[in-house]
C-alpha cells in the first residue's frame, strides 16, 4: 500500500465516522441525511448548520495538516451548540472524546436545532479562548508554510551567522513542505519545551509533498534542513541501531550548500573545489581553520581573545607546560593579528595529512581514507542519474538508496541487492546536496554524514531580527546591536535596519495618538 492509498483510506474512514455521527442532526437542521456523507460538500453544509457560512475558509483549514487539529475541536463544539448543548461540561466532553460525544447527542438525545444561533461568546473567557484559537491557527499557518523562527546553536557558520543569532527562515523560497507527521502540537518541533516529551505521534504519516518555490538552491546558499542522520543511535556508525524519527521531526541544521546535484566535489586543505575549480564564497563568508601555536607558556585571557581577535571557539593545550596549543577556529585575518600576541612564538594552519583517515568521516570506510581537510573527489547524485554499483562505491550510496529513497538494500556474498534483486546500477529519484560549515576545522557537516536529499530541505534563512553574545561582558554589550534587523545574504558588511524600524514604530504610535486626540476633539 502506498502513502497516497493509505491517506485516501484514512480520509474515507473520517468521512464515514462523520456521517454515522451526524446524519440525524443534519435532518433536524432541515438538511438531507445523504448530505452528511458527501466528502468536502458535507463540510460546507456543516458551516451553514452551525450558522457560519461566511467562514467557508474553515473547510480549507480542515485539510491542512496540524492546523486541522485545532479546527476539528472547534467544529465539534460548534456542532453540539447548534443543537442547544451549551453547558461547559458538554463542551469538555466533546473535546476529550475526540468528537465522539456527538454520537450520544445524535442517537440518545432529543435535541432541537437552534435557528439563527448567536455566535457571540457567552462570557469573557469564551471570547478570550476564541481570540487565542484564531491567533494559534494564524501563527501555525505562517510557521508551517511561510516563515519559521530559528536560533543559531553552533559556530559552524561563523562569521556569517553567529551563535545567538535569531533568524527568520523562509519556507517559500524553495517551496513550503507540508507536514508529514499529521498529529503534533502546533509550532513545536520534536519535543515539548522543558519536558523532553515527544510533541508528536509517529503515526499516521502523510506522503511527502512540497509546493513550488520561486527559486532553486544556488551554490553557497545558506540552507536550513532536517539532519539526515538524526535516526542513528550512534551518529558515526551508519550500521548502528536506528531509532525511528519522522523526517519532518528530525533536528534542524543550518549549513552552507557548497555542492549541487551533478557536481564533482573535492576538498583540498579545507577549501572546496567543484569540477576542479576552487569554490568562490560570497563576501560575507569568512572561512575558519585550526591553527597550531607554539607559546611562551604564559597563557591567554579568554575575554581578550574574544574582544581583540574575535576568537569564539576556544583552544586546547597539547602539553602540560602550556607551550603548544590548537585554536579550533581562526580566520586568516585573526591569525595575522594573533601572530603578534606576546605569548605566541609561531602560528601555522593545522591540517590532517592527505590520505589520513579522519574520525567520523563519511562514508566511514577504510576504502576512503579521507578527513576534514582532504576529502573526495565525490560525485553528488541528482534525480535521474544512474550510477554503476560495485563493492568499491557502495559505501558512498548505500544510505541514500536505502534510507532516503526507501529501498531495502543489502550486500551479501559480494552482491548488491535492492528489494531482494541483484543489481549493478541504480537510478536516483531525487536531488542531493553537499552542506558544509565555514568553520572547516570544527563543523559536523556532510563530511560527517554525506548527502542531504532535497526532501530534507526546510528553508532559507533571510533575516536576523535579534542577536545575543553570551561571551560579552555586561547586559548592554551582550546585544549585538549592529546585527539587529540585518539580512543574511548579500555582499559587504551587514547593514542594520533597526533604526528605521524604530522610526516607523514611533511614527505609527504618533499617528495613532494624533488620530485618537482628533476623534476626542470632535466629541
Amino acid at each position: 500500500m502506498t502513502f497516497t492509498q493509505g491517506f485516501l483510506i484514512f480520509f474515507l474512514i473520517v468521512q464515514l465516522i462523520h456521517f454515522l455521527g451526524t446524519w440525524k442532526l443534519y435532518i433536524k437542521a432541515g438538511r438531507k441525511a445523504w448530505e452528511a456523507a458527501v466528502p468536502v460538500y458535507n463540510a460546507f453544509v456543516l458551516m451553514r448548520i452551525i450558522n457560519r457560512p461566511k467562514e467557508w475558509y474553515w473547510v480549507i483549514l480542515l485539510f491542512i495538516p496540524i492546523v486541522q487539529l485545532i479546527v476539528f475541536p472547534v467544529l465539534w463544539v460548534e456542532t453540539i451548540r447548534a443543537f442547544g448543548r451549551i453547558e461547559r461540561t458538554e463542551t469538555i466532553l466533546v473535546v476529550l472524546t475526540l468528537g465522539l460525544y456527538i454520537y450520544y447527542v445524535n442517537y440518545m438525545l432529543d435535541v432541537e436545532y437552534v435557528h439563527e444561533r448567536s455566535l457571540k461568546p457567552r462570557s469573557a473567557l469564551g471570547e478570550w479562548v476564541a481570540s487565542i484559537l484564531f491567533a494559534v491557527v494564524a501563527a501555525t499557518l505562517v510557521h508551517t508554510y511561510v516563515m519559521q523562527p530559528f536560533v543559531i546553536p553552533t559556530s559552524s557558520l561563523e562569521k556569517t551567522l553567529l551563535v545567538g543569532d535569531f533568524l527568520f527562515v523562509s519556507k517559500i523560497h524553495y517551496g513550503p513542505r507540508t507536514p508529514m507527521t499529521s498529529v503534533a502540537l502546533p509550532m513545536v518541533h520534536d519535543a515539548i519545551p522543558f519536558t523532553g516529551m515527544k510533541s508528536y505521534l509517529k503515526e499516521p504519516q502523510l506522503p511527502y509533498f512540497r509546493f513550488p518555490g520561486f527559486e532553486t538552491i544556488d551554490r553557497n546558499d545558506i540552507v536550513v534542513f532536517n539532519w539526515p542522520v538524526d535516526t542513528l543511535s550512534v551518529i558515526d556508525d551508519p550500521n548502528s541501531k536506528t531509532l525511528y524519527k519522522p523526517l519532518d521531526k528530525r533536528s534542524n541544521y543550518v549549513k552552507r550548500c557548497v555542492g549541487l546535484p551533478g557536481d564533482k566535489l573535492e576538498v583540498r586543505e579545507g577549501y572546496v573545489y567543484i569540477d576542479g575549480k576552487k569554490n568562490v564564497l560570497p563576501g560575507r563568508a569568512k572561512l575558519q581553520f585550526n591553527y597550531r601555536a607554539k607559546l611562551k607558556g604564559r597563557g591567554f585571557n579568554d575575554q581578550y581573545l574574544h574582544d581583540a581577535y574575535d576568537i569564539t571557539d576556544g583552544y586546547g593545550y597539547l602539553n602540560q607546560q602550556g607551550t603548544e596549543c590548537i585554536f579550533n577556529a581562526v580566520t586568516d585575518e585573526a591569525a595575522a593579528k594573533l601572530k603578534n600576541h606576546p605569548n605566541v612564538i609561531s602560528l601555522e594552519k593545522y591540517h590532517p595529512q592527505k590520505g589520513e583517515l579522519g574520525r567520523n568521516i563519511f562514508p566511514h570506510s577504510k576504502k576512503f581514507p579521507w578527513n576534514t581537510s582532504y576529502y573526495g573527489p565525490i560525485d553528488i547524485p541528482y534525480a535521474g542519474k544512474t550510477v554503476e554499483l560495485n563493492m568499491d562505491n557502495i559505501p558512498l550510496y548505500k544510505r541514500a538508496i536505502g534510507e532516503y529513497e526507501g529501498n531495502n538494500i543489502t550486500v551479501e556474498d559480494n552482491q548488491i541487492k535492492i528489494d531482494g534483486k541483484v543489481v549493478t546500477s541504480y537510478t536516483f529519484k531525487q536531488d542531493y546536496y553537499w552542506m558544509m560549515g565555514d568553520n572547516r576545522g570544527n563543523s559536523q557537516d556532510s563530511r560527517s554524514w554525506g548527502f542531504v536529499p532535497f526532501d530534507h530541505v526546510l528553508g532559507k534563512p533571510t533575516f536576523i531580527w535579534f542577536s545575543w553574545d553570551s561571551n560579552a561582558k555586561g547586559i548592554f554589550n551582550k546585544i549585538r546591536w549592529n546585527r539587529l534587523f540585518t539580512t543574511v545574504s548579500g555582499d559587504g558588511e551587514p547593514v542594520s535596519y533597526f533604526r528605521y524600524f524604530l522610526i516607523l514604530l514611533a511614527g505609527w504610535f504618533g499617528f495613532n495618538y494624533y488620530r485618537k486626540r482628533k476623534k476626542e476633539a470632535k466629541k
